[in-house]
């Protein structure tokens, strides 16, 4: 989309068209069924709340500020507690590049340049967004500092498109700006996309890497998504309905304008009826704009940004170890993880893309390293003997790889293996605690949170075929909510059998394994429910004596949205209790 094509009253009417709730707003998305025209996709009726960060909100609403800290990145395990440390600084801190004595435009200026919305707009929910920012001048401080590393990256992006600067702000709405952002619709990255999303716009994932948290690939595809919603809702409203639709699904935003138009009302932003965290998602934006606009006037002092580029994109040609990259850049491992936070494991993914980003002051020191260093030595190797018993998933297991990798690196075509046979296996270089920000650091430090309440007895356990959230839950006596988020998931994953899951079971006498009578005993079944005329989450779950929460849960619901009769609900229900 170009800027001719985005006029001075598309682009006002743009963010007077919706979105969400800075805490808890998010990217919606259609079906991974999508045909190639996109369709479904700009046809979505789906709302996804993105992981925000909730943490930082109520540290600093509360005044505490060693709080605030301790929350900027909270999925750090307690055992690295130096690692996090210098992490949590890394992502708060703006990295000392900037010269002000010679900076005579900074980045704020081109940003606000840029900015070709209506923020003379005067509005009760624009108000409160401001109300809430004034009084708590340490949020826009802190996000700004987290949004160093990206933001001169994403401006630029948004201004190659022709599209209004503001947008560059969304990842503060989104995930404020937490490359790690995960939210309990499955929702993941700067952002917040959803796993079908992302297969859409080309953001691959695999046991070594998820796109969804790259940072240049999850921008083009982001940015490339407005597009094509505005493709869609072309007219007086064009940007406005696309920034609705980007948060709760093109689908939902023309069922609202029909509404209105078949009872005769506006169907501007401000009069549609929107989902909860759409109402709020333009407000929000618009008073992000309003404060980068004039930060003076709000009491906001903004830190100092260089108008110049973070990090540059190196082609490393192969396979590469996080730490050697750290080493060879002369940054910490922290650093590497806060700008490459698609890679879960140790390092980059063997069959590509095969690049860093890596700070502009370091890429030279990088590249005269990385060619130094023989394409045998980029990563650790061990020769390993198979014995009695062994197999490529045990072996996998045992060394944190993947059988995948295992067949490729031996040219195995098959999974056949004998005793005294020898594998080359790719390990890591250094130990755990110096890949504090890898999937598996942070899934540890996750599990491990959910005790610091000191309720519950932690059962570490391993999942069994036919296993769901709900059985799981109601074992230990906590909520579906509770199991997904203590292990990093969402209530919608699959749970693969052999699974490890951490449990802060609230039963009186917790079992690492769940009663195979018991279940039975209870009598639960999946049942298929289509909702009737005055039909409420209450009402069902009163029905059929299961709570709302779990009805959600087990359907992706938003609990502050109305039932649509006729649509299908799935329930695990005790239908001996059911009424």
């Amino acid at each position: 989309m170009t800027s001719k094509r985005l006029p001075a009253l598309l682009l006002i009417s743009a963010l007077t068209s919706g979105c969400a709730n800075l805490q808890s707003s998010g990217l919606a998305f259609w079906s991974s069924e999508s045909d190639a025209s996109g369709n479904e996709v700009l046809e979505s009726e789906n709302l996804q709340v993105a992981a925000g960060d909730d943490e930082l909100v109520r540290a600093i609403e509360s005044g505490d500020g060693s709080a605030a800290k301790a929350e900027l990145d909270d999925s750090i395990d307690p055992e690295l507690k130096a690692a996090a440390s210098k992490a949590r600084e890394s992502l708060d801190a703006i990295p000392d590049q900037v010269d002000e004595a010679n900076t005579t435009v900074d980045l704020w200026q081109r940003l606000r340049a840029g900015f070709a919305l209506d923020l003379g707009i005067s509005n009760t929910r624009v108000q409160q967004q401001l109300a809430w920012y004034r009084k708590h001048p340490q949020y826009i401080q802190r996000v700004s500092e987290r949004g160093s590393r990206y933001l001169h990256y994403i401006l630029s992006q948004v201004e190659e498109r022709g599209l209004p600067t503001e947008l560059a702000l969304l990842p503060v709405v989104e995930s404020a700006f937490d490359p790690f952002a995960y939210s309990h619709g499955r929702a993941s990255g700067l952002w917040q996309f959803i796993p079908s999303t992302g297969k859409y716009f080309g953001l691959t994932r695999s046991w070594w890497h998820d796109e969804r948290r790259d940072i240049v690939a999850a921008t083009d595809a982001a940015l490339t998504y407005l597009d094509r919603l505005a493709e869609r809702f072309d007219g007086d409203y064009t940007l406005a309905l696309a920034l609705a639709a980007y948060n709760s699904g093109g689908g939902t935003v023309s069922s609202a304008i029909r509404r209105n138009d078949r009872r005769g009302k506006p169907t501007d932003y401000w009069s549609l009826d929107l989902p909860r965290e759409t109402r709020h998602y333009v407000p929000k934006l618009i008073a992000l704009a309003k404060i980068y606009q004039d930060p003076e006037a709000y009491g906001i002092e903004l830190p100092a940004l260089e108008d110049k580029p973070y990090f540059e994109v190196v082609e490393t040609g192969s396979q590469l170890d996080l730490a050697q990259a750290a080493n060879l850049a002369g940054v910490s491992m922290d650093e590497i993880y806060l700008l490459n936070p698609s890679y879960n494991r140790w390092a980059t993914t063997p069959a590509g893309p095969h690049r860093l980003l890596v700070p502009v002051a370091n890429v030279e020191q990088f590249r005269a390293g990385l060619d130094a260093l023989p394409p045998e030595q980029r990563v650790s190797w061990q020769n390993y003997q198979v014995v009695g018993g062994d197999s490529l998933i045990v072996i996998a297991r045992k060394f944190g790889t993947t059988v995948d990798v295992l067949r490729d690196v031996n040219n195995l075509r098959g999974n056949l293996i004998r005793v005294g046979q020898r594998l080359l296996i790719p390990t890591a270089s250094r130990g755990d605690d110096a890949y504090a920000l890898s999937q598996q650091q942070r899934l540890a430090a996750t599990q491990a949170r959910g005790g610091r309440s000191g309720s519950g007895t932690r059962v570490d356990y391993r999942v069994q075929r036919g296993d769901t959230f709900w059985d799981i839950a109601r074992e230990h006596g906590v909520s579906v909510r509770q199991v997904a988020s203590w292990n990093g998931m969402a209530p919608g994953d699959p749970l693969m059998p052999g699974k490890q899951l951490v449990i802060w079971s609230q039963s009186a006498t917790p079992s690492p394994t769940l009663a195979s009578n018991s279940r039975n005993q209870a009598m639960v079944r999946k049942v298929g429910y289509r909702v009737r005329r005055g039909d409420s989450l209450s009402t069902i779950a009163s029905r059929f004596s299961v709570n709302v929460s779990d009805i959600a849960s087990w359907n992706n619901l938003n609990t502050s949205r109305y039932l649509q009769p006729g649509q299908s609900l799935v329930l695990y229900v005790d239908i001996r209790n059911s009424n």
